[in-house]
């Protein structure tokens, strides 16, 4: 009995996205997938919010070298956001959903840990990601933002 809780509350923090304005998405509306609680806010909030006029989930693909291997690797950026704002005209974002604690750089330890090695990786990575994103954005007009659950408006 403990196991299958257990599972269950893994497994609600990913899953499938149902649109209730299912024109709204850019992409296929039945395959929408949220990897986690604060993407499926995220996702509720495009799909009910007027001013989003479209919206998609990993559909922009943009490449970036990895400071770690030194290759090309494929970014897939959380979502790409359309939106009409007060003055009529149309804003489009890239938005990238992180815990705030991957948007800065890990603090320098003592100790080195395994930890610590993951964090600083991590950290490496989402910074070239992040700056491909924002090349990318700028050869479009777009803006490229990084949301935490700040932004967002989750309190814990």
């Amino acid at each position: 009995m403990e196991c299958n809780y257990i599972y269950k509350m893994k497994m609600a923090y990913s899953g499938k996205f149902k649109p209730k304005n299912p024109h709204k998405y850019k992409g296929n509306p039945t395959n929408i997938i949220y990897r986690s609680l604060w993407e499926m806010r995220f996702m509720r909030f495009c799909d009910m919010d007027s001013r989003i006029i479209k919206w998609s989930s990993e559909e922009v693909v943009i490449p970036y070298r990895s400071p770690i291997d030194r290759r090309i690797h494929r970014y897939f950026v959380d979502f790409l956001v359309q939106m009409k704002k007060a003055d009529g005209s149309i804003n489009t974002m890239l938005i990238e959903i992180k815990p705030a604690s991957q948007t800065r750089e890990p603090q320098k330890q003592s100790k080195v840990t395994k930890r610590y090695i993951n964090e600083v990786f991590t950290w490496g990575v989402n910074q070239a990601k992040w700056a491909a994103a924002e090349e990318y954005c700028k050869d479009r007009n777009w803006e490229f933002k990084i949301f935490t659950a700040k932004e967002l408006g989750i309190k814990y």
